[in-house]
């Protein structure tokens, strides 16, 4: 079942809980945290 919505409608549309914002903020954090530490504790790959 298929509803046509009008573009007023379409723009009032809203959704979401922040899941998708939060899983963002937190794997850049994760990147940043990961670069300095690699830069203040370099360490060789064991290989």
């Amino acid at each position: 079942m298929f509803i046509e919505l009008s573009k007023q409608e379409l723009l009032n549309v809203t959704g979401g809980d922040g899941f998708g914002l939060a899983t963002f903020i937190g794997g850049a954090l994760t990147f940043i945290i990961g670069i300095i530490e690699g830069y203040l504790n370099p360490s060789k790959c064991n290989s």
